[in-house]
């Protein structure tokens, strides 16, 4: 694969970022690509290993190693070094509909799991696939893939996060009618509303869904299905006019902090604040909703993930006066063993983008309680604690906050409304009962994929599991599937 020499004689060289001053002032993407002969050379890289764990292993389960939708990497890349784009084009859309996503936001465990990665040089595998897709888009190789006969059946997804996307896309380039409900505005689900522009500007969601439109995918906007919306659609409904319907909404339920304070003003979910911004940016009106603006304020953010991050890089665009970010695990070690991770998923500190940006973190501290006055957070009050997350004696804390970010993750799909209504099994997580064999429901005809099915994941996983489920119904309508899993 690539140059047979070429991990041998290239350095690894990745994208870099625009300065943090520059980046800041906006929320464009601040991303500067490779040029196409650093994008080669990077591909010239890939050594043609033995065991190339940067595919995949096939596994359901997050952290083991490699691509999630088995991404055929070392063939892209020999495709990519030669300079033969379209077909490396067709090569990553076989096993992935949206590249452009996931060559965004994707962590990348493949490059975890390259073989180069023994000595922390891995191809930039994801720097290379972002590469192939937006060529393939500015070059006006992808076109729609318009059934050539139709089915008679109508299929019915529920959410346009990756997912349902993935699904719906799969769906009707095998020739089934499918119809998108999605309750906001525009599709992407947290694509849309909970990714920054500053990670992946909107446009590249509203390209594709036009390439969907294009197939025949109609998506119904405004249109939630069940609970108590304005407008809803009884989930009944569905299961009347379809043939099958796919749940692929999110895990939505958000993990709270139930400690003394939690009531006063300017304490709010990651996803009652990232999404207004979203929209904004969006030229969306915000709807019947209180305004939350960092701008001037002493923030802090309760959780160390992605979407802790998300909300430190919105906070210091909007003019946060600090923004302090707690997380109650232990501080990561700097490196991870190898001996011992490799190719797996490593624990070790990492820094994102927003972080980087201005950030202060702190480990191992629990907030026990928040203060203030005339009824709104003035104060944190914290402790740090031990491995057992036991709290420290001596070690308490204040900090100032005027604004609070919960971005402590998601429990479960909601409940109330649609899940209730159509009386699905959920499994002990709280999510909805359904096996990766065929993604099948308690109710008959009911599918279900993506973090409503699996709880909290990657974007990556939301698109395997909705091509994959799409795949479950083709089968199940036509008895047999040309779809790949």
């Amino acid at each position: 694969m690539g140059k047979a020499t070429g991990f041998l004689e290239i350095e690894r060289h990745d994208r870099k970022y625009a300065p943090v001053i520059e980046r800041v002032k906006d929320f464009k993407e601040f991303v500067i690509p490779l040029s196409e002969r650093d994008t080669r050379d990077q591909a010239a890289r890939c050594m043609n290993c033995g065991i190339p764990y940067c595919h995949g292993t096939g596994s359901v389960q997050p952290g083991t190693p490699g691509c999630p939708v088995n991404n055929q990497i070392p063939d892209f890349n020999d495709l990519v070094y030669n300079g033969n784009w379209e077909e490396a084009s067709r090569n990553l859309h076989s096993t992935n509909n949206f590249p452009e996503f996931t060559g965004r936001i994707c962590p990348a465990p493949c490059e975890a799991s390259c073989t180069l990665n023994i000595d922390d040089n891995p191809v930039t595998i994801k720097t290379i696939e972002c590469a192939i897709v937006d060529r393939a888009w500015d070059s006006g190789w992808l076109k729609p893939e318009v059934a050539a006969t139709k089915t008679g059946k109508k299929v019915a997804v529920v959410g346009s996060g990756p997912a349902g996307l993935a699904a719906a896309q799969q769906l009707a380039r095998v020739g089934h009618d499918v119809h998108v409900f999605e309750k906001f505005a525009k599709a992407g689900g947290l694509l849309r509303y909970g990714i920054p522009d500053f990670k992946m500007e909107k446009d590249i969601i509203d390209r594709r869904v036009a390439q969907m439109e294009a197939e025949g995918v109609t998506f119904h906007y405004n249109t939630p299905v069940g609970g108590a919306y304005a407008g809803a659609i009884e989930p009944q409904y569905l299961l009347k006019v379809y043939d099958a319907v796919a749940l692929t909404g999110g895990a939505e339920a958000s993990r709270d902090l139930p400690i003394p304070g939690r009531e006063l003003d300017g304490i709010h979910f990651a996803m009652d604040f990232l999404p207004q911004q979203n929209r904004r940016v969006g030229n969306e009106p915000l709807g019947d909703v209180r305004e939350i603006l960092a701008t001037g304020k002493d923030v802090v953010v309760i959780g160390g993930g992605d979407t802790g991050s998300d909300c430190i890089g919105t906070s210091i665009r909007q003019g946060a006066k600090s923004v302090t970010q707690l997380e109650i695990m232990p501080a990561p070690p700097e490196r991870e063993n190898k001996g011992l991770s490799w190719p797996n998923w490593p624990l070790k500190m990492r820094t994102s983008s927003s972080q980087a940006e201005g950030a202060i973190r702190e480990y191992a501290v629990l907030t026990q309680k928040f203060s203030g006055g005339d009824g709104k957070v003035a104060k944190l009050h914290c402790v740090h604690v031990d491995d057992k997350f036991q709290p420290v004696p001596g070690s308490e804390f204040e900090l100032n906050a005027e604004l609070v970010l919960l971005a402590m993750g998601f429990v479960h799909p909601v409940h109330e409304g649609l899940l209730k209504k159509l009386g699905v099994e959920l499994d002990p997580r709280g999510n909805v009962r359904a096996s990766t064999n065929n993604y099948q429901t308690s109710v008959p005809k009911v599918f279900s994929s993506g973090d409503m099915r699996r709880g909290q994941s990657l974007v990556v996983w939301a698109i395997r599991e909705g091509r994959q489920c799409a795949a479950a119904i083709d089968q199940h309508l036509m008895g047999a599937t040309t779809l790949p899993r």
